[in-house]
């Protein structure tokens, strides 16, 4: 059972009731975290946008324990910045932040697509994955981004469904890149946001084609894409390193 609250824009934004039945036994920290970084995707959340307490619990309808407790967990998790005297915050990535996250992002996305090239054996894993890209590719050219960041995690996630290694769906760090999606989206040229949305597409193709190697060239090949973008934003699209 879950309950609504709208936040500041009119979006609606829902969360399970604490003293509802729980039959996946998820906290309600878990869950309101999870809120959170759905709303990072959907723009609800913004990176750098001060979390105040009272308004959370307030318009979440969860206590202000389970709140704190969603903050140390995103806190952990890279998400949420704490400040002893000034409070939470929704973390900003410096560049060079951006640029670790890739390195460590890279291989792990190189392998997921090697391991669906390999097992990518029928047509419903191809047409899945072609979706998910194409859905992608979509929600870029519509400027929806929160369609753009749910349809890209989607894409991930078919990918490692057919790659049947589920740890890599564990240690891929989506959030975090979420995170940084959300922080250029509006820095971005329509160039740099439809090359990165066309990225998608040419994984996809070249798994379909059952071909490992051709998969892991495009993945690469969009990772070096990502990389000279970060390079050629502005500073104002990074917070100043302290």
């Amino acid at each position: 059972m879950a309950s609504t609250a709208q936040d500041s824009s009119g979006r609606v934004i829902s969360v399970a009731n604490e003293d509802a039945s729980n039959p996946d036994n998820t906290s309600a920290a878990d869950k309101v975290a999870e809120t959170i970084i759905r709303g990072i995707r959907a723009g609800t959340f913004v990176p750098g946008q001060h979390l105040v307490e009272p308004d959370l619990t307030r318009r979440l309808g969860i206590s202000r324990g389970s709140l704190r407790e969603a903050l140390k967990h995103l806190a952990a998790a890279g998400i949420v910045t704490l400040n002893r005297f000034r409070g939470a915050y929704i973390a900003t990535l410096d560049r060079k932040t951006v640029l670790d996250l890739l390195q460590t992002l890279e291989p792990l996305c190189r392998l997921a697509a090697r391991l669906a090239a390999e097992k990518c054996d029928t047509p419903q894993k191809a047409d899945a994955l072609l979706a998910a890209a194409a859905a992608v590719e979509d929600a870029s050219r519509q400027r929806n981004r929160a369609a753009y960041l749910e349809d890209r995690r989607h894409f991930y996630s078919v990918l490692v469904e057919i790659g049947q290694n589920h740890e890599l769906g564990r240690v891929i760090p989506l959030p975090r890149t979420d995170l940084f999606r959300a922080q250029i989206e509006t820095i971005q040229t329509e160039r740099q946001r439809q090359t990165h949305a066309s990225g998608y597409g040419k994984i996809a193709r070249a798994v379909v084609d059952k071909d490992p190697a051709a998969a892991d060239r495009a993945v690469q090949k969009h990772f070096a894409g990502t990389r000279k973008t970060v390079g050629e934003l502005p500073e104002n699209a990074f917070p100043a390193l302290v």
